[in-house]
């Protein structure tokens, strides 16, 4: 540790009067660029006077979490509409689009940017999709059983060494097309018989992982459902999608995003909007009613 400045100027009382201004001036001014000495750790003879400094965030990850508080992400209640085939309906007059990332080009997203809306790139980054150009990045051994879905098979997520890369450049397609926000599908599949052993902790490191791509892009990001990590990803995620938490009763669980001053974006698709819409307004849902192939047909509340 440095030695404080008045132990300095006690030893140095037989010194000349010029060593002796010099010391004064050091207490004075003490250099606030010197490094502490290797051998400086404090001992019982020597104990430490004055807490240790706080240490600063690494440069990177400053610079990361100043981009990532200029990226933009859906308010809480705003207005969307969810429409996963194509053509895409650009007539919708809501703030927020959500749209899948292969089937539109970035013709789509400059229309409805020039319409002053707000895009979401859809990516399924849970299980490979049998129809999309990327598939045969995917080698067999990270692909488990069928999720009920046709050409759709589970991932392994604990491979990040092989899926990193894969969702890294999906991601750039929809930075490059100029989406503002990703919506990851199937965050949740350790929940499910995927054909691999996976855990919680699988998918807590997959899904910050996801989302780190997306805030190193800079796009926002949204928590797909995955109801019971909320608490542990409020803080990673910028706004929350979910899927049918009405008809379960599970709506209550995506407070803590709305608690954060994060959007929760939520549609039900068996439930009539009479029979849902007044409890998630209240919770400061956006909600809407869908059929299950999500096109451009939609039931605001």
């Amino acid at each position: 540790m440095r030695i404080p400045g008045w132990a300095l100027g006690a030893a140095a009382v037989v010194v000349s009067a010029a060593v002796l201004a010099a010391v004064l001036f050091s207490v004075v001014a003490p250099d606030e660029s010197a490094q502490p000495a290797a051998s400086a750790s404090p001992t019982p003879s020597s104990p430490r006077t004055s807490p240790p400094p706080k240490k600063s965030a690494p440069a990177n990850e400053a610079e990361a979490e100043r981009r990532r508080a200029r990226v933009w992400a859906p308010a809480p209640g705003t207005r969307w509409q969810w429409q996963l085939t194509t053509p895409v309906d650009v007539g919708v007059d809501v703030p927020v689009h959500d749209i899948d990332g292969f089937g539109n080009g970035a013709d789509v997203v400059r229309e409805l940017h020039r319409r002053g809306r707000r895009v979401i790139c859809y990516i399924n980054v849970g299980a490979a999709e049998s129809y999309r150009p990327d598939n045969a990045a995917f080698p067999p051994a990270v692909l488990g059983k069928g999720n009920g879905w046709p050409g759709e098979r589970w991932l392994d997520i604990r491979r990040t060494d092989v899926l990193a890369p894969i969702m890294a450049r999906r991601f750039d397609m929809c930075r490059d097309k100029g989406f503002d926000a990703v919506e990851p599908d199937l965050l949740d599949g350790y929940a499910s018989d995927t054909g691999f052993p996976l855990t919680a902790a699988h998918q807590l490191r997959y899904n910050r992982l996801i989302a780190k791509l997306a805030h190193e892009r800079g796009m926002s990001v949204g928590l797909k459902n995955d109801l019971a990590q909320v608490p542990a990803l409020v803080g990673t995620f910028d706004f929350a999608v979910n899927e049918q938490c009405a008809e379960f009763g599970e709506c209550r669980r995506l407070l803590p995003f709305v608690r954060a001053g994060k959007a929760v974006l939520h549609v039900e698709y068996n439930m009539a909007a009479a029979d849902f819409c007044r409890q998630t307004r209240a919770l400061g849902f956006a909600s809407m009613r869908k059929r299950l192939d999500l096109d451009a047909w939609r039931q605001p509340c």
